[in-house]
């Protein structure tokens, strides 16, 4: 179906400023999912997972230990998820995932990257129904039906198997992530996932225009450099 979805090494960061950023924002991810759930990886699946893929984006170690130290610990701040919906450039809808100790700071600050890219908030659920919250699962290979069968096996509800240049994408629905995973590590040795988490996947694309892709860029580099920014999603057709 070719669905478009964001891997978060796209947006991988090229200077020693943008590393520290994505190294942050992979030690306050962390650090919460230790916190709600254990910071024994072998009793939290979630941040098991988080760390490989922390890892997989060379993430050091001592950024990883430094956060489930914070968590083992036991105070530290307290922070919860914050989720923003809207509008971007060539009308393409977005939404912004955010970890926060200060609704009312990251509120602000997501609203003025919106404003100064002619970008528009929008409510709670004014896009987030024109994606599917789906688990995807990426690694190599060619053999579609013997994945299918894997995941059949398993009792994995499956959403949809792309194969294409020597990847498999796997898409399920949220709920089946871990499931999936196992499935496919029960039935390929050696699996290495090139991509292995939970996103919002549009259903539709929407085509920027050449005059709007400046804007665009803008909105995205904004979003990225706002410290309580997680992740971005987006529907635009890049």
């Amino acid at each position: 179906m070719g669905r478009a979805y964001q891997n978060r090494k796209d947006s991988m960061a090229k200077t020693a400023d943008q590393k520290t950023k994505v190294y942050s924002k992979y030690g306050r991810e962390i650090y919460v999912c230790a916190k709600k759930g254990g910071a024994d990886p072998d009793g939290n699946l979630t941040l098991r997972s988080l760390m490989d893929r922390a890892k997989k984006d060379q993430v050091p170690s001592h950024v990883i230990e430094k956060a489930l130290e914070k968590a083992k610990g036991g105070g530290g701040e307290d922070f919860d998820v914050a989720r923003y919906e809207g509008f971007g450039p060539g009308n393409c809808m977005v939404i912004v995932e955010c970890l926060t100790d200060n609704p009312n700071r990251t509120f602000g600050d997501v609203r003025i990257c919106f404003n100064k890219t002619k970008s528009k908030l929008g409510s709670q659920g004014s896009v987030s129904h024109m994606f599917d919250h789906s688990a995807i699962l990426v690694f190599k290979g060619d053999d579609e039906e013997a994945v299918l069968e894997a995941l059949m096996e398993g009792d994995v509800d499956v959403t949809d198997i792309e194969c294409e240049d020597g990847m498999v994408t796997v898409f399920a629905p949220q709920s089946e992530f871990f499931k999936a995973k196992q499935a496919l590590q029960n039935a390929i040795e050696g699996i290495d996932f090139e991509v292995e988490e939970i996103q919002f996947v549009p259903q539709t694309t929407t085509p920027i225009p050449a005059e709007e892709m400046e804007m665009f860029e803008k909105l995205l580099d904004m979003l990225n450099d706002v410290d309580d920014v997680q992740r971005v999603f987006h529907n635009a057709e890049v």
